[in-house]
C-alpha cells in the first residue's frame, strides 16, 4: 500500500480548501489508503499511520531522543517506540522520515485566524464584510496556518462576531483545512476601544451590529456580554483591558476597561468553565487583570517586575508577540498604514522586547503567541527566532509552543507532546531547530489526528508492513 498517490489527491483538495469565497463542499471517492486526506467533507483525526522519525523532540523532555518509531491509530497516538515492532505495526501505512527532526503540531495562543494586515490601510473595509466574505478568505488562512506547522491555534477574536465559531466547526467537520481552533467569537470592548471599529470620519451609525457584538460599559452590560459569547459557542473569552496599538485613540499604557468591568466577565466565564484572556500593554492594567482573574496575558508590552512576579505568582501565562513590531514598521509604512499606528509601534515594539527578556529571566511563564493576522499568515514561525535572541533557548521556544500551551490550556491529554493518547499531530524538519531555530520556518511534514496533509514526494512512498 503507498502514500504517494494520496498526495496528488491531496492537492487537489488543498485546491478547493484555497479559495476565496465559501464552494459547496462535494464528495469525492477516496482513493488513498488510510491515514492521509483525499476528499471533503473528511471525518477528522481518524488517521492510522506509523512514523519512523530520525529525531525526536517530544515536547516534554529537555533533549531530543535518536530514531523513534510513533504509531497513530485512529486520529491519537496509540505508542512512541526506540524499536520497530513489526508484528504490532502490521497493516499500518509508513512514513518514513529517517533524515527528519519531528516535533508536536506547533501551538500558537495568539493569532487573528479571520483577520489579515491588509484591512489595517482602512479598518472601515470591515464594515462591507459579512460572514460569507470572512469566511471564505478564513479558508484561505486556515490552511496556510496549518502548512507553516500549526495544527492547533487560539484565534483570539474577530471583528465579524462569531465567524470564527462557524470556521471551528467546519474545521472540526472535516469541511475545512485548518488547524485546531479555540475561539473567542468576538472581543469584549469600552465603546470606542480597542476592540471596536470606531473611526474618525465614519458615523458610528454605519458600522454593521455584528461586527460591535462585544461592545459594553459597566460591570453589568459586559457581565451580559460574557453570557453572549458563551451562548454562541465559544472557547474562551477576550476583553480588551487596555488601549491598543491598531485602533484609533487608545492608549497602550492605559486602562480601557475597569477592575470591576474586567471582574464581571471573568466570573460569568469561570462559573462557565472558560478562561478569560486579557489583552493587557500597560503594568498597572497587567497587574489588575491578573488581580482580578485572568487566565493570560496578551502582548504584555509594558509590563514591570511587580506584574512578573504577580504572573509567575499566579501562575498566569505572558503572551507576547516580539516579532510583529518589525514586519509592521517595515510593511505597514509601506502600505500607508495610519500614522497614529506606526507611532504606537514604534512606542511598544523595543520596550516588549526587553520586557519580554526580564520576564523569562524572572520565571514568568511566558507561551507562544505571533498576533499573526496583524502581518500575513504563515510567517509565524518567525517568532521563534526572536524568542531566542531575546532570552529563550531553542528548547524552551519549542516548548512554549507545545507542552506549555497544552499544560494552560487544559489540553494535556490532546496536544503539546508526542506521547501515547493525544492526538496524532506532529510536524518534521529537514534540519536541528535546536541548532537553528529558524529550521521551524521550513517544515516539511504536517500531520493533524494521524491524517498527512503536506509531505516531500519521496518520502510518501512507504509501504504498509507486512
Amino acid at each position: 500500500m503507498r502514500l504517494t498517490a494520496a498526495l496528488i489527491a491531496v492537492t487537489t483538495l488543498f485546491a478547493a480548501a484555497c479559495s476565496k469565497a465559501p464552494a459547496p463542499l462535494q464528495q469525492r471517492e477516496a482513493v488513498s489508503p488510510p491515514g492521509v486526506i483525499s476528499a471533503i467533507p473528511y471525518a477528522a483525526d481518524n488517521g492510522t499511520l506509523l512514523v519512523k522519525c530520525g529525531r525526536l523532540i517530544d515536547g516534554l523532555a529537555d533533549e531530543p531522543a535518536d530514531t523513534r518509531w510513533v504509531l497513530i491509530r485512529d486520529g491519537r497516538i496509540a505508542a512512541v517506540s526506540a524499536n520497530e515492532d513489526a508484528a504490532m505495526h502490521a497493516g499500518v501505512p509508513v512514513l518514513d522520515l529517517s533524515g527528519h527532526t519531528c516535533l508536536p503540531g506547533l501551538i500558537d495562543m495568539h493569532t487573528h485566524l479571520l483577520e489579515y494586515p491588509e484591512t489595517l490601510e482602512d479598518l472601515s473595509a470591515y464594515f462591507s464584510h459579512d460572514q460569507a466574505l470572512t469566511l471564505g478568505n478564513g479558508r484561505d488562512i486556515a490552511h496556510t496556518t496549518l502548512m507553516a506547522g500549526f495544527t492547533t491555534v487560539r484565534s483570539v477574536g474577530t471583528y465579524v462576531g462569531t465567524a470564527d465559531v462557524v470556521m471551528r466547526d467546519a474545521i472540526n467537520a472535516g469541511e475545512i483545512i485548518g488547524p485546531r481552533m479555540l475561539v473567542a467569537g468576538f472581543y469584549l470592548t469600552i465603546p470606542g476601544g480597542g476592540g471596536d471599529l470606531l473611526t474618525p470620519g465614519v458615523d458610528e451609525a454605519t458600522i454593521p451590529p455584528s461586527l460591535r457584538m462585544g461592545v459594553a460599559r459597566g460591570p453589568e452590560q459586559f457581565r451580559e456580554k460574557a453570557q453572549l459569547a458563551i451562548d454562541s459557542g465559544v472557547d474562551f473569552i477576550k476583553i480588551i483591558a487596555s488601549g491598543a496599538v491598531l485602533a484609533y485613540g487608545g492608549v497602550p499604557g492605559d486602562h480601557e476597561m475597569t477592575p470591576e468591568e474586567m471582574r464581571a466577565v471573568i466570573d460569568v466565564a469561570h462559573a462557565a468553565g472558560l478562561k478569560v484572556a486579557a489583552h493587557a500593554h500597560g503594568a498597572a492594567v497587567i497587574r489588575d487583570a491578573i488581580l482580578a482573574g485572568a487566565d493570560t496575558i496578551e502582548h504584555a508590552s509594558l509590563i514591570d517586575e511587580e506584574g512578573m512576579q504577580l504572573a509567575r505568582n499566579h501562575d498566569v501565562p505572558l503572551i507576547m508577540d516580539v516579532f510583529n513590531g518589525d514586519w509592521m514598521l517595515e510593511e505597514g509604512r509601506k502600505a500607508g498604514w495610519p500614522e497614529e499606528f506606526m507611532r504606537k509601534t514604534e512606542e511598544t515594539t523595543l520596550i516588549q522586547r526587553q520586557q519580554f527578556q526580564k520576564a523569562v529571566a524572572y520565571g514568568a511563564p511566558v507561551l507562544f503567541g505571533s498576533d499573526a493576522g496583524v502581518y500575513t499568515h504563515g510567517l509565524n514561525a518567525t517568532q521563534f527566532q526572536y524568542m531566542v535572541r531575546w532570552g529563550m533557548t531553542p528548547m524552551q521556544a519549542i516548548k512554549a509552543a507545545t507542552s506549555g500551551p497544552a499544560h494552560y490550556l487544559g489540553w494535556e491529554d490532546r496536544i503539546g507532546a508526542i506521547e501515547a493518547g493525544r492526538f496524532g499531530d506532529l510536524i518534521a524538519v529537514a534540519g536541528d531547530p535546536l541548532a537553528d531555530v529558524a529550521t521551524l520556518l521550513d517544515v516539511a511534514v504536517v500531520i493533524k489526528g494521524g491524517n498527512v496533509f503536506k509531505a516531500p514526494a519521496d518520502k510518501v512512498a512507504g509501504d504498509t508492513m507486512q
